[in-house]
């Protein structure tokens, strides 16, 4: 392999490890909206 695909694919490994990283920390701080119960108690709040 050549030295410039080689950079290539270890950027692209470090760009996907990144955005799968940021995607499961965003997934954990989010809920998904059917789980909100009893919104407007929650907004009176």
């Amino acid at each position: 392999m050549k030295r410039s695909k080689k950079i290539f694919l270890l950027l692209a490994a470090l760009f996907l490890l990144s955005m799968l990283l940021i995607g499961i920390d965003i997934s954990h701080r989010t809920t998904w909206p059917g789980a909100k119960k009893n919104l407007k108690e929650r907004m009176t709040e």
